[in-house]
């Protein structure tokens, strides 16, 4: 099961009724959850059901850097299944998107580009400006402890 690399195994086991815990202060009983907790519950339900089609929404807005790491890593891990669900992922965070089969682009409502990673790279458009982009901003020219290996 997914929950422990996310370490929802923690926020499970702290809540009075595990699984079974009401979430939320709007219902009797219901207990509230920090925004990193919230997401480690949803995108492990979203990974533990066995549904068609997952539509997450800035999934891992809320975790930390390992956290989001391993939900990532969890996704891909799904490709392999036999029943191949569809994941609908909606990010500004483009290399969550790398691996994905297909990426749609959207600018003001409207579709602008799509395809693969490499194809939108190699097509340098929005896509490969944003991503450019968002890359720099780990690398800093001239310190070589930035680089990472290829």
């Amino acid at each position: 099961m997914v929950v422990v690399p996310l370490g929802t195994d923690a926020v499970v086991t702290g809540l009075p009724d595990g699984w079974s815990t009401v979430l939320s202060r709007h219902f009797q009983g219901g207990r509230d959850l920090s925004g990193g907790q919230w997401q480690r519950i949803s995108v492990a339900r979203g990974l533990y059901r066995d549904e068609s089609v997952v539509i997450a929404d800035e999934p891992t807005a809320a975790l930390d850097a390992r956290a989001e790491h391993t939900g990532f890593a969890a996704l891909r891990g799904l490709d392999g299944r036999a029943d191949q669900r569809i994941t609908v992922l909606v990010t500004h965070r483009l290399a969550n998107v790398k691996h994905a089969d297909q990426i749609l682009v959207l600018e003001r409502g409207r579709l602008i580009e799509h395809g693969a990673h490499d194809e939108l790279m190699a097509l340098g458009g929005t896509y490969h400006e944003l991503f450019v982009l968002q890359a720099s901003a780990y690398a800093d020219e001239g310190d070589e402890r930035d680089t990472v290996p290829a």
